[in-house]
Order: C-alpha cells, then structure tokens, then sequence
C-alpha cells in the first residue's frame, strides 16, 4: 500500500520500519531519490505522510494509535536494498546478519566490494564477506572530525 504512494511522489521506497508495543505504535517509512543522494525535501516528507495516513486510516489496517514518519536517509543510512549497499562501497558499517557468520553476528568495518550480492567488509581481523540475503539491518556510520564543527563556525561567523 506504501509502495506506490511514495513512487507517485516521484520517489523511491528505502524501508518500513513498524514498532510495537504500548500505544502509540509508530511506523518510520524511509523514502530516497531515484539517484540515491537522500536529498527528498521536508514538504515532499510531508506530503507524502498526509497520503500514506489517510490511506492506512481508511484501510484501518492498525488497530491501535500511530505516530507516521516520513523521513530520508541521515547520516547512519539504512542499506535495506541492494542499491543502497552497493552505493556504500567506501564507507564504513555496522550490520547484524540473520545468524553467525564466522561465529559472530554484528560486524563494523569499511566495505570494500558489493558484488554478486555479497558484501565484503574490511574488518581489524581481515576481511570478511557476508551474502545479502544473510544481512538482518546495516546502516553507514557517519565519523565526525574536527571539520564537520569548522565549517558550522565558519558558516555562523
């Protein structure tokens, strides 16, 4: 149902993300630009969160109250699609497979190659490669420097 409401939005569906437990419940859906840049502007955010609440509203498909998210990659990126993880080659991750590869089941480190659907991390021990199909959440992580905080000064100045 989300799907082609966001595509009608002239985006692309990343990921769902649905929490439950006490009321409210919330719903995080995650939206990307065709060229994968996470440039989608708030008020496309929110347009495309008014659609999707009405819809689900009128389907009453959750039973109890809801917090809706729109939103667009941040600086920790889900890499939910094959796209995305390819996309990410260079930068650092952390990921969680389904079960243990290689006797663990969370990893960080730089990947190096996204080939064939498999992931190949650069970890301090080596390297490791993980199928696609094995990664149950992976995400960028942003590293702050001194610059990031220079240029905000510099900008203020």
């Amino acid at each position: 149902m989300i799907e082609p409401i966001v595509e009608g939005h002239g985006v692309e569906l990343v990921d769902v993300v649905r929490r439950q437990g006490r009321a409210p419940w919330s719903l995080r859906v995650i939206v990307d630009t065709p060229a994968g840049d996470g440039g989608v502007a708030v008020e496309r955010c929110a347009a495309i969160a008014r659609e999707v609440g009405a819809h689900l509203d009128a389907a009453d498909l959750i039973p109890v109250a809801t917090n809706l998210e729109v939103s667009s990659p941040g600086l920790d990126r889900v890499l939910a699609r094959e796209k995305d993880m390819a996309g990410a080659v260079g930068r650092t991750l952390k990921l969680e497979t389904q079960r243990p590869v290689g006797g663990r089941r969370r990893f960080r480190g730089c990947l190096v190659r996204f080939e064939a659907g498999v992931a190949t991390l650069e970890m301090e021990g080596g390297k490791v490669a993980i199928p696609f199909a094995e990664i149950a959440r992976a995400h960028t992580v942003y590293d702050f420097t001194r610059d990031d905080f220079a240029a905000r000064r510099d900008a203020e100045a």
